[in-house]
């Protein structure tokens, strides 16, 4: 009975010796755990960090690891830093030196909307799970990571619970637009905001070979979490493409299946909120982020996660689409090096300029093929307060729809490129503009004349209606003419054996999709700015009918057509004007050059 009792005291005493020893270790573990925490995860996942908060956890990661680096790319509006953070894991933080090593670089970006905030804490919540926690170890052999986490940052301090009504959650958020009210994801080929310019000049420096960037929805109800965009619709070279249709988009795929997440390419309906009229799907004009980076010839992944799901579960699924991102790219580096590589290569050359360069694109509606799309039951209501009708969605009726998806992207307007365009001097908002995209220039030092092609402008017709701050054009028509100008010193010419070739094709040819033409950059060529007293021309004109062989003809044929012309004395006072040699000769006359061959300079 002794013997028995020492043993069970001995074993007390072990088990109290070990409690003590491992309650420290374990407190001390989830003390750890609790400081790495993010403001997110604290708030039970319904909440989303402010501004400051942010910077603070980012900056307290950066101080935690040598493999991080943070900076700044530039400043908002406002005044706020544009803050990036660069995870290498030798802790380089130079795209030079990160390719030496053999690695390719990713960029998430997140809060370029800042309601839509999921990027920025799933990014927080894996820079912590790979630095702190040392999970996902190998993953960054191949791949280093640019994370930029707010990106429109006085929108984001625009927060209120009130920041989108067509969304659930987080309890406050920011707000779609920058400061003085611009869409930053409607201006990456403009680039008109101040966060835009810098972020172009960012992009430029690294040159990621894989772009994320991450949204919420709006729209219908259906039961995916997260849907995605990506182009494979023939705005990229076809070897890009191929690898984005058979590499990455099955893998990935796959992944997100296996995390829980179902996906589904982005949800854009023939007829607004109803699934049973069938899915479209197209190319994105460049000003939009992944149709941008398309242009500079490396994929870009739009992330939509579905505005009516739970917070947790959209920055979950946001988690989970990057982390699967960077497993396929870490295993698919050397690949997509080398394909990014070729397809600058390609866009430099001349056999680039020997076939037609497509400027935009439709959809062919004729083509579709079927397709299983998991939405949820709804019903057509009418309107009792307006007499419309609206969609009632059931979210808890799930429901599997065979629809006809529209996906062939057919080409409806394409240009040959030149050798060469040239800006006079005097367009330096437009030279600014080629600045900012990285294109290589080069400025006259002496004057030169030039013998070359430009638009001479018959029409011209513009939006009634502003658009992120400007008047686009509608359409116009135009007649190509030659003619020998005079380029001034300080002219910029724009070689176009050079891998922005597709940039700058759509910035400064007319046609171009949000082509600077477009967006009002030269609308002052739009403006007669001398005219002809009625007093001077009524004689005048007299006298060119008597002496201008068929001049009269014309004339009697424009009034035939044209009820408006024939209506007007000013107007038919003004086209006898126009055939003087008192006319502007640069009125509707578009400035940038196409030049044939480079010229040789003295």
């Amino acid at each position: 009975m002794k013997r028995k009792t020492n043993h069970t005291t001995l074993l007390f005493m072990l088990f109290f010796v070990l409690f003590t020893c491992l309650v420290p270790i374990f407190s001390l573990l989830i003390a750890q755990q609790n400081e790495w925490q993010t403001d997110y995860e604290r708030s039970g996942y319904l909440s989303t960090p402010r501004y400051e908060a942010t910077m603070n956890y980012l900056l307290k990661l950066d101080a935690a690891s040598d493999s991080m680096t943070t900076g700044v790319f530039g400043h908002s509006a406002q005044g706020r830093e544009l803050v990036f953070a660069i995870v290498d894991r030798e802790g380089l933080a130079d795209p030079e030196a990160i390719r030496a090593e053999g690695r390719i670089l990713m960029m998430i970006q997140a809060c370029i909307h800042p309601g839509e905030s999921e990027g920025k804490d799933a990014m927080l919540q894996l820079l912590r799970d790979l630095i702190i926690n040392q999970q996902h170890q190998g993953i960054l052999d191949k791949v280093s990571i640019i994370f930029i986490p707010i990106f429109n940052a006085d929108g984001h301090e625009r927060y209120s619970p009130y920041g989108r009504i067509n969304q659930n959650g987080p309890t406050e958020m920011g707000w779609r637009t920058t400061a003085v009210n611009l869409n930053l994801n409607r201006d990456f080929l403009k680039a008109d905001a101040v966060e835009m310019k810098a972020w172009l000049q960012f992009y430029h420096r690294w040159q990621p070979e894989f772009f994320i960037d991450t949204h919420t929805t709006n729209g219908a109800d259906y039961q995916y979490v997260l849907t995605y965009a990506l182009e494979t619709g023939g705005n990229m070279t076809a070897p890009l493409t191929r690898w984005q249709q058979q590499s990455y988009l099955p893998e990935m795929t796959r992944l997100m299946e296996d995390a829980g997440f179902p996906v589904f390419p982005y949800v854009s309906f023939r007829n607004w909120h109803d699934p049973r009229s069938g899915l479209i799907s197209g190319v994105a004009s460049p000003m939009f982020s992944q149709g941008y980076t398309a242009l500079r010839n490396r994929p870009g992944l739009l992330v939509e996660t579905h505005m009516l799901k739970p917070y947790r579960q959209r920055v979950e699924a946001t988690y989970a689409i990057i982390l699967s991102t960077l497993g396929i790219l870490n295993k698919e580096a050397n690949t997509l090096s080398r394909l990014v590589t070729e397809a600058d290569s390609y866009t430099a050359s001349a056999d680039f300029r020997k076939k037609a360069f497509p400027m935009r694109f439709s959809i062919d509606m004729t083509d579709s093929t079927i397709v299983d799309f998991k939405g949820v039951e709804y019903e057509l209501m009418k309107s009792t307060i307006t007499g419309g009708e609206w969609f009632r969605y059931h979210r808890d009726k799930p429901a599997t729809f065979s629809l006809s998806l529209f996906d062939q992207a057919v080409v409806v307007d394409s240009v040959m490129l030149p050798e060469a365009y040239a800006v006079p001097v005097q367009w330096h908002e437009v030279i600014e503009r080629l600045k900012l995209h990285g294109v290589r220039l080069h400025a006259l030092a002496n004057a030169i004349d030039v013998v070359a092609v430009t638009d001479s402008f018959t029409s011209v017709e513009w939006f009634t209606q502003p658009y992120e701050g400007r008047h686009r054009i509608r359409k116009t028509a135009s007649v190509p003419v030659r003619r020998k100008l005079h380029l001034p010193a300080g002219s910029v010419l724009v070689p176009m054996n050079q891998p922005q070739a597709p940039v700058v094709a759509h910035l400064l040819e007319p046609r171009g999709n949000g082509s600077l033409l477009e967006w009002g950059f030269f609308d002052a060529i739009f403006e007669q700015k001398e005219y002809a007293e009625s007093y001077v021309m009524e004689p005048l004109a007299q006298q060119m009918l008597d002496s201008i062989p068929g001049l009269a003809e014309a004339f009697i044929a424009l009034k035939a057509s044209d009820p408006t012309f024939a209506t007007s004395s000013w107007a038919q006072l003004n086209w006898f004007y126009k055939q003087t040699p008192w006319w502007d000769n640069q009125y509707m006359i578009y400035p940038v050059l196409r030049l044939e061959s480079y010229p040789v300079l003295p």
